[in-house]
This record gives C-alpha cells, structure tokens and sequence, in this order.
C-alpha cells in the first residue's frame, strides 16, 4: 500500500473524528447520564487543545494572503467554532460537579447554563460546517484510499442527490427538535425524552450533521466557481 498521508496528518485525522464523534455523543447527554457527560467533555477539552497545536501554522496564516470569499467564509466559520467550543469548555468547567469539581468554581450558574446550551448546539452545527469545508480534501483521501484497497474499482463517495436527501431529513430533524429554540435561548431549559431510542436520536443528529456538511461543502464550491467565473 502506498504511503499517502503522514503522520501528522494521520494524527490531525484522528483527532478532528475523535472531536466530531465526542460532541455527536454529548448531544445525547441525557442517554448515558451525568458522568459520561463529564469525562467525555474533558477528553473533548484535551483534544480541542491538541488540535490547535497541530494546526497551528493556521494562526500564523490568518493575516497572510488574499481574502477571497471562500477564505472569508471558511475564517468566519472557523472562529465561531473556536468561540463555541471555548464558551462550551468554559462552561462545561464552571457546570462540572465530578471531573473539575476540585476547582470549587461558585457563582454565575445561571449564566453557565445558558452559555452551556447556546455553546453546545452552535459548537455542534460549526463542527459540522468545519467539517464540509474539508469535506473534498476528505473525499480525495477516501478515493485515494480506495483506490490503493480495491485496484481502482472502489467509488466510495455519496451521489450529491444522496447527500441533499440526507440534508433535507437533517432540516426535518431540526425542526422536530426545536433546536432554533436552544440557539436562540428562547428556553431555559432543554426538554428531553429520556425513554427515546439511542439509534433514532443519532439518527436525527447525524443528519442534522449532513445538513451542515452539504450546506459548508457546496457552498464553498459554489464561491469557488464564481470566483473562477470572474477571472474568465
């Protein structure tokens, strides 16, 4: 098999899944209880920060080169996922009655839970969009991938008429579960079915996820191609 990816690019790879797959699990918090909620946000917490260090040549770009829109839309997804996820951890500490209770954090619990829950949906939808920004690096390394695996026979991509689908169930489970309500605080409190099925609420999540991937993914194409229009 051909040596196609690097270590630290295997490492970057493992770390954005393990990411992704943790916040997709703490979205079902009220499935697996309190103190998986913790420990799981705390693994998230280590790996937020060990995906900063690989990726830091990212800081020591952000002022350099041109701004095109894709760039514009991808550094403003970008720094909004950062501003969840650190709003979310930030929380998360000050919430925390096992993993950080040594901390003897007290006060301002009322605004904790709020910046919990806002920091917590908003981080899941900017993951998600982060996500479909790299989705076509991703999709050349899973053709590549296939490729060396299965001689060239393997088309591993989803038909873009699969993925809208996908988007499409992904719109219908936000609206089923409300969640512009937790977006925009328009609740105290998050109301969950505790007797719900695990296989139907990651269901919905994924595709919730699908949702914003398609949106990020086509959307930078699109901006691509206009771009490439303009210089014609």
């Amino acid at each position: 098999m051909d040596d196609f990816m690097k270590p630290k690019q295997i490492a970057k790879i493992c770390v954005d899944a393990a990411m992704t797959l943790g916040l997709l699990f703490q979205m079902g918090y009220h499935l697996w209880g309190d103190t998986a909620h913790e420990w799981v946000g705390a693994g998230l917490f280590l790996l937020f920060i060990l995906h900063h260090i690989l990726n830091w040549r990212w800081w020591t770009g952000l002022f350099k080169g041109k701004y095109t829109a894709a760039r514009v839309l991808q550094t403003v997804i970008d720094l909004l996922t950062l501003a969840a996820m650190v709003g979310l951890m930030a929380s998360g500490v000050i919430l925390s009655s096992k993993v950080f209770a040594f901390l003897h954090i007290r006060g301002h619990m009322a605004f904790a839970r709020r910046l919990h829950m806002a920091a917590s949906y908003w981080g899941f939808l900017l993951m998600a969009a982060h996500l479909g920004l790299h989705w076509g690096m991703l999709l050349g390394m899973a053709r590549k991938a296939g490729k060396t695996k299965l001689s060239g026979r393997a088309n591993l991509p989803l038909p873009a008429w699969i993925a809208a689908l996908i988007a499409v169930y992904g719109v219908a489970a936000m609206v089923k579960r409300d969640l512009t309500t937790y977006l925009f605080l328009r609740s105290e409190f998050v109301f969950l079915d505790f007797s719900e099925s695990k296989v139907l609420f990651y269901l919905d999540y994924l595709a919730i996820m699908g949702t914003f991937i398609f949106l990020a993914y086509y959307g930078t194409k699109l901006l691509r191609r206009r771009k490439g229009r303009n210089t014609l």
